[in-house]
Parts: C-alpha cells; structure tokens; sequence
C-alpha cells in the first residue's frame, strides 16, 4: 500500500476557518462601537462593517427574489444579497463548503463538539430511527421560509418591507437580540451549547435551514468526494472522523446533501489515491485547488461587489439616528 500523509489539509481548514471567524467578530465589535455610538445620539466614529450583514439570510431571500424578477438590487442591505449569492455559488460549484469552510456558526460548532469530546470522551450519536425525522426539522425550516418569500410574497410586497423603518435598523435590532437577550433567547442558546457539546453539529445538522438549502443546491456540484474501492484498505478512518456521520467508507461517491467538503475524511484516509475530490469522469483535484477555488468564489464575489458599490448600504447616519429612538416599536411588518 502507498501511503500518504494528508493531516496538513485539516491545519489549513483550521486556519481558514478561524481567520475568518476572529474577521467576523472583529466586525461584529466594530458594529457594537457604531450602535452605540447611535443609541447615544453621535455620529459614530468607526465605519458600519458590511459584513455583519451575512447574518441576514431572510432578508437576502427576499432581495434575491426581488433582483430576479425586478432586477432591483437592495440597496439598503446589499453585502446581505452578495454573502448569500456567494454561499449559494460556492455549494452549487464545490458542494457545502461554504458550511464547512467560511461560516463562522459552523467554526463554533466545530470547536464546541470538539470541546464536548474531550470532555466526556467521546460524542454521543442519536439512533437512526431519530435522527432522520430530526435532520427533516432543518428542511422544514427551509420550505416554510421558500414558501412565504418565493411563493407567496409579490415583488411589490417586497419592495414594501425592504422599505419599511424595521428593514433599515433591522442589523441593530438583530445586534440587539443578543445584546439584549430575553429569558427564552438565554435558555434556547444554552440549550443549543449543551446539546452541541454532546453530539456533533447539532445545530448545523438538525436545525439550521440555510444549511438545508445550501446542501440541496450542492448535490447539484459537479465536484464530489470519491472513493477508488480497489485501493480502499478498509481502515474506516474516513467514517470515523467525519463530522457530517457519513458512511464515507462504504460509498464509491458521496452525494449527501450533509457533506459540507471539509476534506475531513480526505485528510485522513492514509492510502495514496482512495479518497479525492473529483469531477465526474473521476479527474481528481488537489485539496490545494479545491481550497483555492472556494476561497476566490466567495471572496472574489464580495470584491467584484465593492468594486461595482454593491457591497456598502446607502443608509445615511442621519437615517439611523431618526430610528434610534423608536427601534424598540419597530415589529417585523
């Protein structure tokens, strides 16, 4: 058997991974200065941060929607729209890596898993019979959410609520929603801990409906992970190691709407040539160009956006400092 050593892709997943967690919260306390600097009626002293936008995919649904049939681009919330295309993108091209490379709640989840191992001393798994209707929550999730934008809400009723007072302030009215927790918020987010440090991406796996959607668009990707069955040395690392549960080790390719392309099991198999990234006719791709190529997808879209001014919101301060002062009476419409 040829062997391999392949641990150094899951040191450069790691490294991405948190380089673009600590730029995320990075922006998120730049954007904790701004709001503050608005509640106390300034003018802040620190640029709004558009990418805290990415954690609006509600909104962005409704924008894409709206671009689409209207060709209107929101200009209120644009880096929204642009971080959900480039989500899309990337898992249409390159699977789910967009979950299992750039998403920051997927970094936490990770880490929080992880955590939980080296705590009991091993992850706990939830018996097939329920865990399948437990993965259906997140796809609920996501046709209930497909359903009233895509559906049933007319381009017209868009432009109406990306209108709306509410959809200008709603980045700080969501900054708020943690800043401000209410009782239930407190309970949910440590329930959701304490499960996550007992099974793997509880979140990410049961509950999370962009996930959802992201892992149906990706079983369209041309690229998969393939297995060379002849060469397969039967060590189960593959399985063993994969976050997403998958049964990597008995698949000659993985087509589930769950892998999120992290290469786990890729880094780990130790015979030369078994397990890949491949197009269909089984051209293998290096985990060196597969990485490179998610990371210009998804970071080329956000500087063609800044580049064309589709990336910075047109909302003036004087805006949000007429808004300050009634954020807490402004519902979602």
């Amino acid at each position: 058997m040829e062997k391999t050593d392949r641990s150094y892709v899951r040191k450069i997943r790691y490294a991405v991974q948190w380089a673009i967690f600590f730029m995320v919260a990075y922006a998120g306390y730049k954007f904790y200065i701004f709001a503050q600097a608005l509640e106390q009626g300034l003018i802040p002293s620190v640029s709004r941060p558009p990418s805290i936008e990415g954690f609006m995919p509600i909104g962005a649904l409704m924008a894409l929607k709206l671009w689409i049939t209207e060709g209107i681009f929101d200009p209120l919330h644009p880096a929204a729209l642009i971080i959900f295309l480039g989500a899309l993108l990337v898992s249409l091209l390159l699977k789910k890596s967009f979950c299992g490379w750039i998403c920051p709640v997927g970094t936490v989840s990770d880490a929080v898993w992880k955590g939980g191992r080296k705590i009991f001393g091993k992850n706990f798994a939830i018996t097939k019979y329920i865990d399948y209707p437990l993965r259906a929550l997140k796809y609920i999730l996501m046709a209930f959410f497909l359903y009233v934008i895509i559906i049933k809400m007319s381009p017209i009723q868009i432009v109406e609520f990306l209108n709306t007072p509410y959809w200008k302030i709603s980045d700080i009215k969501l900054l708020k929603f943690f800043t401000e927790m209410s009782l239930t918020t407190k309970i949910t987010l440590i329930t959701l801990f304490g499960m996550s440090l007992l099974y793997k991406n509880f979140w990410c796996r049961y509950l999370c409906p962009y996930g959802g959607l992201l892992g149906l668009l990706s079983v369209l990707s041309p690229i998969k992970i393939k297995r060379n069955d002849a060469a397969c040395i039967q060590c189960g690392l593959c399985s063993k190691n994969c976050p997403s549960l998958l049964p990597v080790d008995k698949k000659d390719t993985v087509r589930s709407p769950e892998c999120t392309g992290c290469l786990t099991c890729v880094s780990h198999c130790p015979a030369k040539h078994v397990l890949d990234t491949a197009l269909p006719a089984r051209t293998a791709i290096t985990p060196e160009i597969f990485i490179s190529g998610v990371i210009a997808l998804f970071f080329g879209l956000v500087l063609i956006a800044k580049l064309t001014g589709k990336w910075h919101s047109s909302i003036t301060y004087e805006e949000l400092l007429s808004l300050m002062p009634i954020i807490h009476t402004l519902a979602h419409p």
